[in-house]
């Protein structure tokens, strides 16, 4: 099994760059963990729908086509700590790889909209793509304490 994390574009800030990578690192010790990051496409010349389909593409050709496609979404299924790690488990021990999507700053495409096995809120509202990067990647570190039973997560 192995954890992809698929992100339109870098984050920007800094401080909020490095509270990923440690997230992800963090991740990582528990989850084979792939971060996949597209190019952002320029909105300026084209319209939103646009937008979203190119970075949709990008994202769908850099994913295994086995993975089980996990949007992030504010109006999926929201879960606490526990129910999440369980989910993890369960595809590990059914050697199933996951693909996390988190779109751009325009939303995510149609065509990403219509694969995912499931929908995923990280919040009820919705997050700065930067932001739901970084509650995913420490909900994945918390996951990988929870199912080590490690005392991380209280």
């Amino acid at each position: 099994m192995k954890v992809w994390v698929a992100v339109v574009g870098k984050p920007r800030d800094a401080a909020l760059a490095a509270a990923i990578r440690e997230y992800e690192s963090r991740a990582a010790r528990y989850w084979p963990l792939e971060v996949v990051e597209v190019k952002e496409e320029p909105a300026r010349s084209a319209t939103e729908a646009v937008v979203m389909r190119k970075e949709g593409e990008r994202i769908l050709a850099r994913l295994p086509t086995t993975a089980r496609l996990v949007l992030c979404d504010p109006g999926g299924d929201a879960c606490d700590s526990t129910r999440f790690a369980r989910f993890l488990q369960d595809e590990r021990e059914r050697a199933q790889d996951v693909a996390f999507v988190i779109g751009g700053a325009h939303g995510i495409g149609s065509e990403v909209r219509a694969r995912p096995h499931r929908r995923l809120a990280l919040a009820p509202w919705t997050l700065p793509h930067e932001l739901a990067r970084l509650v995913l990647a420490e909900q994945l570190y918390r996951a990988g304490t929870i199912v080590r039973g490690e005392p991380y997560h209280k």
